[in-house]
């Protein structure tokens, strides 16, 4: 019976990892506490799995069943250690992306924006928590507008339009600047540094 809980648990917790994409922008503030309890299952679980290898070296491997519960937890551990995202990129099945533009802040908050080849739009903040805010973009020489704009969480205006600054110095990692404007009476606006830029050269 304990063994079948902890089959359960393993594939359960396999099946939240992998479907992270789907759910982690939807928690908010608790998208944290959702990932520290996630590292708890998975740090329980590596425990778990070193107390059956030592009885199934005890126990010379005899038993088939215990091999089998280590092989499911010694796969799925590998895959999430390497894989922590998942292991299918559900971002990249939604469109080829072509420009990111991120910006870290305090505490450790990121911004990440990207724009995708079927005119869609998506950023992200991670800051004591997940938000998405998603939307369709139009490019018009150096500068890229948005519409249908989807806010995220607490959100409740978005940025009118964004113009693309190229870089001077020869930087390998930002190539440029993406200056985000709340309108056109904003002379300050907000920016983000590209690091992909496959939509205008």
């Amino acid at each position: 019976m304990k063994r079948k809980v902890l089959i359960i648990t393993t594939l359960v917790f396999f099946l939240i990892v992998n479907t992270n994409y789907f759910w982690e922008n939807k928690l908010g503030l608790f998208a944290f506490p959702a990932f520290i309890f996630l590292l708890t299952v998975y740090y329980v679980l590596a425990a778990v799995l070193i107390v059956q290898l030592f009885f199934a070296i005890r126990e010379k491997f005899s038993d088939r069943k215990q091999i089998f519960v280590i092989t499911l937890l010694t796969l799925v551990l590998t895959l999430t250690f390497f894989y922590p995202k998942g292991l299918i990129s559900f971002d990249t099945l939604e469109g080829k992306v072509l420009l990111v533009a991120q910006r870290e802040g305090a505490a450790d908050c990121l911004t990440t924006f990207k724009i995708k080849e079927d005119n869609k739009f998506v950023e992200r903040s991670v800051c004591f928590g997940v938000t998405e805010t998603k939307g369709n973009y139009q490019v018009k020489n150096d500068t890229i507008f948005f519409s249908n704009i989807s806010l995220g969480r607490d959100d409740k205006e978005y940025y009118e339009f964004a113009v693309i600054k190229k870089q001077d110095i020869q930087n390998k990692r930002i190539l440029g600047d993406l200056v985000r404007y709340k309108n056109f009476y904003d002379t300050i606006g907000n920016k983000l540094w590209i690091i992909k830029n496959d939509l205008i050269k």
